[in-house]
């Protein structure tokens, strides 16, 4: 039997095109996707196409936008062998981590994709985008799939979801995962990492709808002011920071900024280092003098986490009624292959 694959469209590039009267960008009508796209026809899989309403723009994405995703999702799962995600590229690093912890024993295919210009114009990228992040949606080994997690396809590439990030505007290569290997890249064969693939698990799968927003992200700079970091410390009902330091975790030593991480502790607020470095290392608290005090102080290691990957972990655990000390001893556990532990 085919396999049977569901496209979801969300809004985005990928999905727009040109109206031929008024030059307008508007949306492709995918009703009719296999007029536009006959290739369809030449995949091995019976392939169903659902817009998701009201489309959005990805920059508009948020904890609420993710938990309706995802249980779109887990609704469609039994009738399903594989998904593919059309979304906005800006954020979809983001929708991609949020989708791998909602969807806990994911054991299929999601795959999200997009396009850097609209699907009705000559030079898109999105109609290789689509039609392979299908196949590879749709393929299997040994009767299971190849890749049963949530994946960001670009550009010939395949990668882990929480593991990705956006780092170019105009290149058709947008994104890249510096921290961890490719899981596929597509050439005249697809070609697998299978020792980098999460192995499929053999529990139901379990839908999380609860995520807490209330984090924020520090971004440290040479010369930040108290003023600054305090401000930030005192929202209201805020629970968790994600705390973008220097190289391997490193901060500034001064009395005045550590004595205002302290307080934050103090409070019940999670600070989580996370190193503003993309690729090339992890965070290492104590390995230099100025990161040995933000050890003591009880701040959390990121390791090798990414900011997409670290703002939807923190608002699922907060989610999840967990108490602080929990919340901090799961975001330094991998929970779906989003960090490395040496």
């Amino acid at each position: 039997m085919k396999r049977k694959i569901l496209v979801i469209y969300t809004g985005g590039t990928i999905g727009m095109m040109k109206n031929r009267e008024t030059g307008s960008l508007e949306p492709f009508p995918f009703d009719d996707i296999y007029t536009h796209l006959p290739m369809l026809h030449l995949i091995d899989a019976k392939v169903d196409f659902d817009v998701m309403q009201p489309l959005i723009d990805s920059s508009d994405t948020n904890h609420e936008f993710w938990v309706k995703l995802a249980t779109h999702i887990y609704n469609k799962y039994d009738n399903y062998d594989g998904f593919v995600v059309l979304h906005g590229t800006d954020t979809m690093a983001y929708t991609a981590s949020a989708l791998c912890f909602l969807l806990e024993n994911l054991g299929k295919p999601v795959i999200l994709t997009g396009s850097q210009l609209p699907l009705g114009v000559m030079r898109t990228d999105g109609r290789e985008n689509i039609l392979n992040s299908i196949e590879i949606a749709a393929d299997t080994k040994d009767g299971q799939p190849c890749v049963p997690e949530v994946c960001i396809y670009f550009e010939n590439s395949l990668y882990r979801g929480n593991r990705a990030y956006k780092d170019n505007a105009e290149h058709f290569n947008a994104f890249t995962s510096s921290n961890y290997p490719k899981l596929a890249e597509v050439g005249v064969f697809i070609k697998y990492n299978r020792q980098y693939i999460r192995r499929q698990p053999t529990e139901k799968l379990i839908l999380h709808t609860k995520m807490d927003d209330n984090i924020a992200i520090l971004k440290l700079y040479p010369g930040i002011t108290d003023k600054a970091v305090s401000t930030l410390f005192s929202t209201p009902k805020l629970r968790a920071v994600i705390m973008e330091t220097f190289g391997a975790g490193n901060a500034p030593s001064n009395a005045k900024f550590l004595n205002l991480l302290k307080e934050a502790v103090n409070k019940g607020i999670i600070i989580v280092n996370v190193t503003q470095c993309k690729g090339g290392g992890a965070v290492e608290l104590g390995k230099y003098a100025t990161s040995l005090e933000l050890r003591n102080l009880g701040i959390v290691s990121g390791h090798d986490i990414t900011t997409e990957a670290a703002v939807s972990k923190l608002m699922y655990l907060l989610g999840e009624g967990l108490t602080n000390e929990d919340v901090k001893k799961w975001m330094e556990i991998p929970l779906r292959g989003e960090i490395t532990i040496d």
